[in-house]
């Protein structure tokens, strides 16, 4: 399975990114051995997260996460926290 997800970190920044495992890489990012940005930001709770079948279709998902504005990606998680997934 791969996945599309949203960390909110320390300083109240998002980060977003796509992994196979997504335990696997939020240790990555809490060791500081994940992206550039969250050694930086040290990452805080994974707060959204997406499943697809494919590699092609998280990226895909995931470019269009990057695109939106902050108010769009807090509106994305509360929408997700309001219907409880």
């Amino acid at each position: 399975m791969n996945h599309i997800y949203i960390i909110e970190c320390e300083d109240g920044t998002l980060y977003t990114g796509w992994t196979n495992n997504l335990e696997k890489r939020f240790a990555a990012h809490c060791a500081g051995k994940g992206a550039k940005y969250t050694r930086s930001h040290k990452p805080k709770a994974i707060v959204y997260e997406e499943s697809f079948d494919t590699p092609q279709a998280a990226m895909a998902r995931e470019y269009q996460i990057k695109r939106m504005s902050r108010k769009k990606k807090l509106d994305l998680i509360a929408s997700r926290e309001k219907h409880g997934l």
